[in-house]
């Protein structure tokens, strides 16, 4: 664990770097996000140093390990698609996954995957992508609402993530159902804190994709002054009886990416509906995200329109700089 490098984080500069940022003071908690699941030693490590608020290592193990997920939603009679470790003889209905990625990038068509070791296939499922964030407190879960996602896909990463936006109105018998899915799971993992589930709806039916086991992107889209989430992700005893935030029409985030190389990225000034921005004379790579822009709308469908056109218009700032 500490020494290694994978998916980008150096176990030991991470602790190093947040021990010098706490200094002799005791923070509140530890929040992480993407990027950990494939590491949960580096969790485990990390809660020796801190306190770590949401799932330990041996949740993150649980939920990201297909076969133990696949065989806990089998058993709790929630609809989840069919797995499997060898190449199927018909690729076209499969897709490829690793096992502790997130973010999509790592999804491919069976058919154009090169495996490789963590790699498993996933029964492809034509639908919608449907979100719901929830606040587990290791014994149920608690709905925060839910989300609709899609994709920005490329040729080398059909299934990268795109954005999301805020749904206004869900169907209450649907959104019990998938309470009742997500405090059984809730129960057999130990979830805690914020998390999230991506489900594909094909027509009424629901398939439950994957837990991811910390806040995710979707956040930003239900959280608020009045009532922050990240108080529920931190004291889930308290989020399950807390006010939830309340919203006025949808919101919609969508991440820009680098449609070609930048030598070195220009300043910019920034609008005030952006966030996870580049910095000034960074090299990006085609594919590199360059920030996260948000809209708000009426309804989700207007919401999403505004994003799109804002993320349009982002992209004329750099790209024509060489």
């Amino acid at each position: 664990m500490p020494g290694s490098l994978q998916a980008g984080i150096d176990g030991d500069h991470i602790v190093k770097r947040l021990k010098e940022l706490a200094g002799k003071e005791e923070p509140l908690a530890l929040v992480y996000g993407s990027g950990f699941e494939s590491q949960p030693e580096l969790l485990d490590e990390l809660a020796r140093h801190f306190p770590l608020a949401g799932n330990r290592g041996e949740v993150v193990r649980r939920v990201k390990d297909p076969q133990t997920f696949a065989a806990i939603c089998s058993k709790a009679g929630i609809p989840h698609p069919e797995i499997r470790w060898n190449a199927p003889e018909d690729p076209e209905n499969w897709i490829a996954k690793k096992a502790g990625a997130a973010g999509g990038s790592h999804v491919r068509h069976a058919q154009n995957a090169v495996v490789s070791p963590g790699s498993y296939f996933q029964r492809f499922i034509h639908g919608r992508s449907i979100s719901a964030l929830f606040i587990g407190d290791g014994r149920r879960a608690r709905l925060v609402g839910f989300s609709r996602q899609w994709s920005s896909p490329t040729p080398q990463s059909p299934y990268r993530y795109g954005g999301a936006v805020r749904l206004l109105r869900f169907d209450r018998k649907q959104a019990a159902r998938i309470g009742e899915w997500l405090s059984t799971l809730t129960a057999h993992l130990g979830l805690t804190g914020l998390c999230s589930a991506d489900f594909i709806q094909a027509e009424d039916n629901f398939h439950l994709v994957e837990i991811n086991p910390r806040p995710g992107a979707t956040l930003d889209l239900f959280d608020s002054t009045e009532a922050p989430l990240l108080d529920a992700h931190i004291d889930p005893a308290g989020g399950m009886a807390s006010r939830l935030p309340r919203w006025s029409g949808s919101t919609a985030s969508m991440i820009v990416y680098a449609s070609r190389p930048i030598e070195r990225f220009p300043a910019l000034d920034w609008p005030d509906w952006v966030s996870d921005r580049q910095l000034p004379g960074t090299r990006l790579l085609a594919g590199d995200p360059v920030c996260t822009a948000f809209a708000h709308g009426a309804n989700a469908a207007a919401a999403r329109r505004t994003v799109n056109a804002l993320a349009k218009l982002m992209q004329s700032d750099w790209d024509g700089v060489p």
